[in-house]
Order: structure tokens, then C-alpha cells, then sequence
């Protein structure tokens, strides 16, 4: 959080954005302006609102000092230095920077005229019934294509990543189309069969098929990591209106996840104390099975439970008092509306 300091004008607002972040990485149930102000000692929300509204301060700057921190935190936390291929993933939720997206995405004609334009390599999920042009002419679904060629395909078992169970297993395959830029990815299923198709674009008209696994394969973590942010750090809880709030607020929960995230990478060799793997399907357990590695989950609570201070007498009663004449307030002042326009109506 000193990283964040010069983006703000005044230190009483960076000092309010670090209370806020600490909440946003504890065990509140609800973030939100007035939850967030109860938990700090706050007497009303005025200071939280004011934090995601009126404070002075880049959140644009913030947040990418917040990406800056991640990026050089991970490449310590793996002792290697960001290299390769990097992947950005289009989400209704998130930010764009290969490109890679669900159906909603490679089914936008606009979307990848765009991308080609700027020769933007993508790999963007396409249904079934999309429409390819084959090296001999013929238009056919992706579907088609695969019953046509199936015969011929040249499967590859490879993984799409690392999931919560393991490596994701499946067979890949590549189909040709009549533009030496363009190409269908096509992922089966090895227990079901099930097909999945993603439409590739290579301005240079070349790419190894692992490198377009692995860019397909990077596009779920990160809609999983959105749904993580959601449901542990309250990137969808704060409840605010404006542009300016909603953005601060998605800055401050991407520090909090970040501070976890670096964390727990960081601490991952030294709490790892899993038991080998098994080398036999008859072996026999051990009879310490060991600790995976702390979690970015636990690494909060951990975090929660070292910022969790005391509150002050009668604080729990005077915010029970504060929201119910809130409440009342508003209550009154909706009714007063509603008698207007019935007035309305009726004269």
C-alpha cells in the first residue's frame, strides 16, 4: 500500500484506502460502504463514500502500480522473469490486453476485423454452426469440418493448464482454412468425446500448436479469478452507482487480491509439505500425507485475523441505531414520492 501513496492528494485519503483494503482482504460477509465503515470504527459511512467519490486521487495510476506489483511479485515468487507468451482475456468483467475469449467474443465479426487490423493475434471460442472456408473451397460449420477431416486429424494429447484437481487433459487438433492467417483450434473431450472449437489469427501465419493450447487454456483461470475476486475480496459488493466508485473500488479489491496473491506465491516452497505423490496404483499411503502450500484464501485469513483490531464501546448499537434511522429516513422520503406522483395522476 506505500507503493499507492503518491497517487493520492492528501494522506488522510491513502490512509482511508488502506483501512478499506485491509477490510476488503478480511472475513466481512458484505463489502460495502456502510458494512466497510462499521468494521473500521468509522461513526458513518460519510469517509468511505467520499474515499470511492470525491477523494482526490488516480485510481488509473493506482492501478497500475497494483498490475506493476503483481507482475514483478509472481516472477520472484517463481524465480524467473516474465517471458513468452502472453495472453489476454476478454470477459464482460474484465480488461483487454494473444487474445482470448468465450463464444460471445469470437462469434463478433466487428471484434476480430478489429484485432486483425491491429495484427492482434487472438484464439476466440466460436460455436459449432461457425461458418469456415477450406483450402478447396468449401464452406462448412466447424462441426462439418470435423466430420469431414475426422479421419485425418492429427490428434495431440496435451493439457490446458493446471486446474484445482490436476493438469486438464485433452486432445487437440488443428484445421487448415483457405487463409494462411487463420486456423481452427479443435479440443475434444477424452472421456466424452465433446467438442470445443476456437478460431485462431496469426499475422505472421505461423504458430506452434502448444502455444495456441496454451493460450486457449488461459482464458478459464482468469474468468475463475474474476468469480474468486467476487466471492473473497467483494469486487461485485460495493454497491456503488458512479463510474469514478465502481473503478476505485475495483482498484482497492485488485490490491487486496493482489497483497494475498503475492503472498501466498511467495510463501508456496517454504509451506509445501506434501507427501511425494504416489508412483504405483497399489502403493499404500503414507502415514503423514503433509500440507499443500497456503492458499491465497488462507493467506487472507491469516491477513484478517493480524488487521483485526478491537471497537469501541457501544459501537455494535450505534450502528444498529444509525441504520435503522437511515432506513427510516429514506422510507419517509419514498413515500412522500409516491404520494406526489399519485397526486399527479389523479388531478
Amino acid at each position: 500500500m506505500g507503493l499507492l501513496r503518491p497517487c493520492f492528494a492528501r494522506t488522510q485519503a491513502w490512509q482511508q484506502a488502506v483501512e478499506y483494503t485491509a477490510v476488503l482482504a478480511g472475513d466481512l460477509p458484505r463489502r460495502n460502504g456502510w458494512t466497510i465503515a462499521q468494521y473500521v470504527g468509522d461513526r458513518a459511512p460519510n469517509r468511505t463514500q467520499r474515499l470511492l467519490n470525491r477523494a482526490v486521487w488516480d485510481g488509473e495510476e493506482a492501478m497500475g502500480l497494483v498490475r506493476r506489483f503483481v507482475v514483478e511479485g509472481l516472477s520472484v515468487a517463481t524465480g524467473r522473469r516474465r517471458r513468452g507468451l502472453v495472453v489476454g482475456a476478454l470477459d464482460e468483467t474484465g480488461q483487454q490486453n494473444v487474445v482470448c475469449g468465450d463464444e460471445v467474443y469470437g462469434g463478433c465479426t466487428q471484434l476480430r476485423e478489429f484485432l486483425e487490423r491491429h495484427g492482434q493475434a487472438y484464439v476466440l471460442r466460436v460455436a459449432c454452426t461457425f461458418m469456415l472456408e477450406l483450402g478447396d473451397g468449401a464452406r462448412l460449420t466447424c462441426r462439418q469440418a470435423v466430420a469431414r477431416l475426422l479421419g485425418q486429424l492429427p490428434w495431440e494429447v496435451r493439457s490446458a493448464g493446471a486446474g484445482s484437481k490436476g493438469q486438464r487433459w485433452y486432445a487437440w487438433a488443428g484445421i487448415a482454412t483457405a487463409s494462411p492467417h487463420h486456423l481452427l483450434l479443435v479440443r475434444r473431450h477424452l472421456r466424452t468425446g465433446d467438442l470445443a472449437f476456437h478460431y485462431c489469427y496469426l499475422p505472421d501465419g505461423r504458430a506452434r500448436m502448444t502455444k495456441l493450447i496454451r493460450a486457449a487454456g488461459l482464458r478459464w483461470p482468469v474468468e475463475e479469478d474474476f468469480e474468486f475476486g467476487k466471492d473473497q475480496f467483494g469486487l461485485d459488493q460495493c454497491q456503488a452507482r458512479l463510474y469514478t466508485a465502481i473503478r476505485r473500488h475495483t482498484v482497492l479489491v485488485m490490491a487486496a487480491l493482489a497483497i494475498c496473491a503475492v503472498a501466498a506465491a511467495q510463501l508456496r516452497d517454504r509451506t509445501d509439505t506434501q507427501a511425494p505423490p504416489p508412483t504405483t496404483p497399489d502403493q499404500a499411503p503414507p502415514p503423514d500425507p503433509g500440507l499443500i502450500p497456503l492458499t491465497v484464501p488462507e493467506t487472507k485469513r491469516l491477513l484478517a485475523a493480524a488487521l483485526d483490531q478491537p471497537k469501541p464501546p457501544g459501537h455494535i448499537h450505534h450502528w444498529m441505531t444509525w441504520r435503522r434511522r437511515h432506513q427510516a429516513r429514506s422510507r419517509w422520503f419514498h413515500q412522500r414520492t409516491r404520494l406526489g406522483r399519485e397526486y399527479a395522476v389523479v388531478k
